[in-house]
């Protein structure tokens, strides 16, 4: 059974989009590790300052062989310090880690 991973991110409003650009530079870079199924970064609408980081993966095991892989650091860098340069200040101020699995009920059908 899948679990969905959630990354709550907590960022000062005037530093959002430079947090979609971070993740926009390293996008793809989690398309390949075992048991990885899907991302989606959701940005607040309401005024609230946490955005959403949302991973689904096939186990808790593949996330966790994930997070010990050299591709987590590796992809948590930033273009600089992959480049041998300093790493850019922080953009959020905190994060929370939220581990969900599916409940059931029903699923969107096509019309």
């Amino acid at each position: 059974m899948s679990i969905v991973i959630i990354n709550a991110i907590t960022v000062p409003s005037d530093s959002g989009d430079e947090l979609a650009q971070r993740f926009a530079a390293r996008a793809g870079a989690v398309d390949g590790q075992e048991g990885f199924e899907g991302f989606e970064l959701l940005k607040p609408t309401d005024g609230r300052d946490q955005w959403l980081v949302v991973t689904r993966w096939r186990d808790q095991e593949s996330f966790e062989a994930w997070m010990a892989s050299p591709a987590f650091g590796h992809g948590h860098r930033s273009a600089q310090e992959r480049e041998g340069g300093d790493a850019p200040p922080p953009v959020s101020v905190s994060s929370e880690v939220w581990t969900f699995a599916p409940a059931g009920g029903s699923q969107p059908q096509d019309g």
